[in-house]
């Protein structure tokens, strides 16, 4: 088993069942990802370049999916949590049921036509 899986495996619920019901989703949609464990959470690659992460904050009781290109993303901005943070944006969830599929997929699609535009938007 990866080192990924197994920290999925290893969370509490309800994280266990969100990060399980998120990688369906994400590996369903996406075959050629690849699941990797990168600064100590699981980190899908697609195409040999980051395309997003799974974080389950236990503390505050969500798993965010935070993209890898957050910079250039357009659709669903009002959606999208920068939450202090400089760069990433993140979709949030606290339940199974709080995942929208079609703005979930809408992102991920979004960020695999960027994922050549790099980790920063450069002027």
């Amino acid at each position: 088993m990866k080192p990924a899986e197994a920290y999925i495996l290893e969370q509490p619920e309800p994280f266990k069942s969100i990060l399980l019901h998120l990688q369906i989703l994400i590996e369903n949609s996406f075959p050629k990802v690849v699941l990797e464990f990168k600064w100590k959470m699981p980190f899908y690659y697609l195409e040999d370049k980051p395309f997003c992460y799974l974080n389950p904050s236990k503390k505050k009781g969500y798993v965010d999916v935070g993209f890898w290109v957050s910079a250039h993303l357009k659709n669903y901005n009002e959606l999208l949590i920068s939450d202090n943070r400089k760069v990433i944006k993140s979709l949030r969830y606290t339940t199974i049921d709080a995942i929208n599929e079609e703005v979930l997929l809408s992102v991920l699609q979004e960020a695999h036509q960027l994922k050549d535009k790099g980790f920063y938007k450069r002027n």
